[in-house]
């Protein structure tokens, strides 16, 4: 299988063949942060980290995109660009229902009956089931509705 470092090459390459300088730039950008990622970590990359890279850039585009003022269509054309060539290298983020049935298969494994005290063992036994598959502030409303 073939690495998402190597995959986003890829398709740097065809772009640049194309002709296509600004999808070009961005995934020049994202090859650059997945390889500092792999040349801190001093291996290859697992998947969950190669999309939690891609994520993070996602994040920081949506960022710029919030923080820029209106008028500055130039840099927001460019965020939402990369925003858009990234989100097709992420894998698709888990729904609301999704994530309430991972809780609730979750809780009946901590023996059910759970309480708003409990959140923190819960989380604990949660989040490593739908890291890099849900947003962490998604997964923290469902659970806070789940244990009312």
């Amino acid at each position: 299988m073939m690495s998402k470092i190597d995959v986003v090459r890829k398709a740097m390459t065809d772009a640049l063949k194309a002709g296509d300088k600004p999808r070009k730039d961005a995934l020049s950008l994202l090859l650059a942060a997945l390889k500092s990622k792999w040349i801190d970590k001093r291996a290859d990359l697992t998947e969950d980290e190669e999309n939690a890279v891609v994520y993070k850039e996602i994040k920081e585009a949506q960022e710029t995109i919030d923080t820029t003022p209106a008028e500055r269509t130039d840099i927001l054309d460019e965020a939402r660009l990369r925003m858009a060539v990234w989100s097709e290298f992420a894998p698709e983020r888990m729904t609301e229902a999704e994530i309430g049935k991972v809780v609730e298969a979750t809780v009946a494994e901590l023996g059910g009956n759970l309480t708003a005290q409990d959140k923190g063992k819960l989380m604990k036994a949660l989040m490593p089931k739908v890291k890099g598959k849900a947003e962490g502030n998604l997964v923290n409303l469902v659970v806070g509705r789940y244990l009312k």
